[in-house]
């Protein structure tokens, strides 16, 4: 016999941490090679975690609820002597002593990860959660629980992490510097020029959260709690807006030669192909042109620097049963054709809805299409995903009269029209950019080739 450790696993680049949603075996269970034991939420997507080793489920080390860091043990495994090869080498003569080793361990790192957690409800107002290693940081660097819960954090739920709070140390000087600037010129004459904002301000990274605003409850009011993915929701689009200034750009668009192709060859490629083809993926075929002639576009802004991606990965808006909103992205979209894009669009959407979706496919995106049309929308104003700096809503299809040039002149005919919308990050994108981007888009899907062939 041989105790071996399971441990949170890595489910995805920049995935940090966990949130254990549920136990699937208890103590003393047996358990399979890749059986699930456990189901893990994280800032991108909820799954299940399978055994690397087969055995009898000895021990818990965290419990349902916890927010475990990647790596750190989960639960240990009594495997027999047909696993202990797969097993990290020890000295299996000493497997007692190394066994109550590592239980001695544990009930250390759970004592001090519960004074650390007690300390901070005792010092916090708000009862916000803090890591024992942020709480460490900020015990070194002398930040107090006050100016603690001011950091805007991008972890789970809003939580602060370690790369929240060293960024935040990198501005702190410079923010204290200026307050007392700030202050000084208060006492000045009124003639006296104002200073500068603070750097945090024009940053919008690390400004104060905004004080909770009251809201009376009358006894005929229902209050709904908010579910895990709607708080986190909540908290990345108040973050985006904080962080990039917003600037929505508006093109409308005939779409007709789009609407009769589609009408003619859906029957046929449904039999063919066992999917639906719609609009979105003729859409994002348009749209990674457009990426293409305007490749600023597909940046990202890594503090004064300006990253410019080399793959053009489109993340695509998928409402979910729930009313709850989620990204999947279509990796490389400029080396699928249409039918390749029209069967990834089909499954991402399908794997979203049936919450199938796997961490890689939530991230790595560098732009983002929004289908506000398939609510019966005409525009939008969609909110950057950060760390992107543009997103495209395509509005409803709406019959229209509209003056057209003919061989003999003018003439007033019904066509199909479209609006898109363009959010960009104004810090890095102009008007200029923006406007001819959405134009540009326009101009592809206006000239649709009737004759193409999928």
């Amino acid at each position: 016999m041989a105790i071996v450790e399971m441990v949170m696993p890595k489910m995805g680049e920049s995935i940090m941490e966990g949130t254990i949603l549920s136990w699937l075996k208890k103590e003393g269970d047996s358990i399979e090679e890749d059986e699930s034991v456990l189901e893990v939420a994280t800032d991108k997507v909820d799954t299940e975690v399978p055994a690397l080793h087969a055995g009898v489920l000895k021990e818990l080390l965290v419990k349902e609820g916890d927010v475990v860091e990647v790596g750190k043990p989960i639960a240990l495994i009594e495997t027999s002597a047909n696993g202990e090869t797969k097993a990290a080498p020890q000295d299996t003569s000493k497997d007692k002593p190394e066994e109550n080793r590592l239980e001695v361990a544990q009930e250390k790192t759970t004592s001090e990860v519960t004074a650390s957690n007690d300390e901070l409800k005792n010092r916090s107002e708000s009862g916000k959660f803090f890591s024992p290693l942020v709480l460490s940081i900020a015990k070194k660097e002398g930040i107090s629980a006050s100016e603690l819960e001011t950091i805007s954090g991008t972890g789970v739920e809003g939580r602060v992490t370690k790369k929240d709070i060293l960024a935040y140390l990198k501005t702190r000087g410079k923010v204290s510097t200026e307050k007392e600037s700030s202050n000084s010129a208060s006492s000045a004459p009124a003639s006296t020029t104002a200073p500068s904002a603070p750097a945090a301000a024009v940053t919008g990274d690390y400004l104060p959260a905004p004080q909770k605003v009251h809201v009376s409850v009358n006894s005929n009011d229902e209050i709904i709690e908010m579910d895990r993915m709607r708080k986190m929701i909540s908290q990345r689009m108040v973050d985006s807006k904080r962080i990039s200034p917003h600037v929505t750009s508006f093109v409308e668009a005939d779409v007709t030669n789009i609407v009769y192709w589609r009408n003619r060859v859906k029957q046929e490629f449904k039999q063919r192909e066992g999917d639906n083809i719609t609009f979105t993926p003729i859409f994002i075929e348009a749209m990674v042109k457009a990426i293409k002639d305007y490749p600023m576009i597909n940046v990202q802004v890594d503090g004064d620097r300006i990253i410019k991606k080399g793959d053009i990965n489109i993340g695509m808006a998928v409402a979910l049963p729930s009313g709850n909103l989620i990204v999947p992205v279509i990796k490389n979209a400029d080396q699928l054709n249409l039918v390749g894009l029209t069967k990834k669009v089909n499954e991402l959407a399908r794997k979203a809805r049936n919450n199938k979706l796997s961490p890689d496919e939530l991230q790595g995106g560098t732009f983002t299409v929004s289908n506000v049309g398939s609510f019966g929308n005409v525009m939008g104003t969609p909110i950057i995903m950060q760390p992107q700096v543009g997103i495209m809503a395509f509005g409803a299809v709406v019959k229209k009269p509209a003056v057209i040039e003919t061989p003999t002149g003018d003439a007033i005919a019904i066509r199909h029209k479209m609006f898109l919308s363009h959010s960009y990050d104004h810090r890095v994108v102009d008007g200029s950019l923006g406007g001819m981007v959405v134009r540009r888009l326009a101009d592809y899907l206006e000239k649709f080739d009737m004759k193409t062939t999928i």
